[in-house]
């Protein structure tokens, strides 16, 4: 597989990419993942017959090593992984971290790097999570490495290409993981069943432990609820629907939402 991608860079990665992804979807699976493993064979191989026997076990051998989610389909960051020389690997960076598990971890990424709260990430103000992630990383990267990154970064998730990403964009990036609330069914369950639902969710978006909703708790409950209904939202409508959640549940106005506040927003009485 490496003797068919000598020389590539981040560049050509993202065309790579962008070729095989042909419904835009952040991954690649079913047709179009047999169709990249056609064109490795024909890059490992030219001039050799290509049969869909071999194609499945070119498939399975290296799905096998690298889609390390186990759900059958590449992400940008495992095919990263298996083409792209170490130097050029900026996307595995996203990888080594402990993937993130909550909208409240996420939208304290969001709030710190939305630096001037337009509801949108700029480019300068991707170049300065990046800068940080490789600080953590302590890795030394030159300036205007750093500026090919944030291009190259921008050109494969900015997908509206208005030179800004915004909250499904960097939710992208650093892979977050699925909506929390999918799991409950609240309509159709009884009301013990819902009070018990209502504890679940409470303490998953409580990461404090205050017994209060704020901040980024806030944001992710806000976030994750709407989504249910709306596939995607952008930072500004995200802001907007933030207010109003709190004017309608912020009963004692401390910019905070309490669990008892909640419990009756959603038409309960929550455990005290």
């Amino acid at each position: 597989m490496d003797s068919a991608f000598n020389n590539l860079d981040a560049a050509g990665f993202l065309q790579i990419w962008q070729y095989f992804d042909a419904d835009d979807n952040g991954y690649i699976e079913g047709k179009e993942l047999d169709d990249f493993f056609r064109h490795m064979l024909k890059k490992l191989g030219p001039g050799d017959e290509i049969t869909e026997e071999k194609v499945q076990q070119l498939k399975r051998r290296f799905m096998s090593a690298y889609d390390v989610t186990a759900d059958g389909r590449l992400q940008i960051q495992e095919l990263a992984n298996m083409i792209l020389p170490e130097d050029e690997n900026f996307l595995l960076l996203f990888r080594r971290e402990a993937t993130l598990d909550s909208s409240v971890e996420f939208m304290q990424i969001w709030r710190k790097y939305d630096t001037d709260s337009s509801g949108y990430i700029s480019a300068v103000e991707l170049k300065g999570f990046l800068k940080d992630l490789f600080l953590k990383h302590k890795k030394v990267i030159s300036s205007s490495k750093l500026d090919e990154y944030t291009d190259a970064m921008m050109n494969i998730f900015d997908k509206n290409k208005d030179g800004r990403l915004d909250l499904n964009d960097l939710a992208r990036i650093l892979a977050l993981q699925e909506n929390f609330l999918l799991q409950f069914k609240l309509d159709a369950s009884s009301q013990d069943e819902r009070k018990q639902d209502f504890e679940k969710i409470f303490a998953y978006y409580d990461v404090s432990k205050t017994g209060a909703l704020e901040g980024p708790e806030v944001d992710g409950f806000v976030k994750d609820m709407m989504e249910l209904v709306q596939p995607s939202i952008t930072g500004p409508e995200l802001d907007k629907l933030r207010v109003v959640l709190l004017r309608h549940c912020d009963v004692n106005n401390d910019g905070k939402i309490q669990k008892n506040e909640l419990a009756l927003c959603v038409g309960l009485k929550g455990k005290q």
